[in-house]
């Protein structure tokens, strides 16, 4: 698959990337999310890094032919997206991706952001609960450029020769204080929003900008948490 789409990624974008993945080991990588081409930036990203990146992906994309078949090959993990079977279906792909030794890449705001300016918005608890009943540790990641090619809510395609794409890969983000409280709200709580203030620090460097000082909280703003935003639909 390498060999099929590095050559095509090369033409399209130009990286500049800070920082390193560690080489062996199983951990989490929590990237902003601004671009529905950002599972293609960040992954080739991790794989320019020296790891096969892995995606928690929606089950039903394994039932497409030729694409569920390449989401498998490539250790892509299904999860169930129904809430009644979505925490223990998470966890059976936590214990997959140790049992791998991989990185998983988990969105912890779970779709675009909607947050005006593409900060990163108030995130969701799933990447912390992976993290603190696995014992797998989580690590930062922040992008941007890649709204030059797939602009916000949109899914047109804009080619640009060697767009520029910058990454920054932090440091494991302490989450000590949480340990063995994987069953308290509160500490999961805790731990989300502990990932999305790393991210946002990381963002805020890569961008050369203040985020705003509270996490974007779509519901509180009117807006949809899924879809597209209510001025986009109208």
């Amino acid at each position: 698959m390498a060999a099929i789409a590095v050559p095509a990624l090369n033409l399209l974008f130009k990286y500049d990337i800070k920082g390193s993945l560690p080489k062996t080991g199983p951990y989490i990588l929590t990237p902003n999310h601004y671009s529905d081409i950002d599972p293609v930036v960040t992954g080739y990203g991790v794989w320019r890094l020296g790891r096969a990146p892995r995606f928690m992906a929606k089950a039903s994309l394994f039932n497409i032919p030729v694409v569920g078949w390449l989401l498998r090959k490539s250790g892509q993990v299904p999860v169930e997206r129904a809430r009644s079977r979505a925490k223990a279906d998470s966890m059976k792909a936590a214990n997959q991706i140790v049992d791998m030794g991989g990185a998983v890449i988990v969105y912890p705001e779970g779709t675009l952001t909607r947050e005006p300016a593409m900060w990163p918005m108030r995130g969701k608890t799933g990447a912390a609960r992976l993290a603190l009943q696995s014992g797998i540790p989580v690590i930062p990641v922040a992008t941007w450029g890649a709204q030059a090619v797939v602009p916000r809510f949109q899914k047109k395609f804009k080619f640009r020769f060697r767009a520029p794409i910058k990454m920054i890969v932090g440091e494991p983000i302490d989450l000590s204080e949480f340990e063995g409280k994987y069953t308290s709200k509160r500490a999961i709580d805790g731990a989300t929003v502990k990932i999305m203030g790393e991210i946002t620090k990381l963002v805020e460097e890569i961008r050369g900008a203040k985020a705003p000082a509270e996490l974007y909280d779509p519901v509180q703003n009117g807006q949809t948490e899924f879809g597209l935003p209510n001025e986009i639909q109208s």
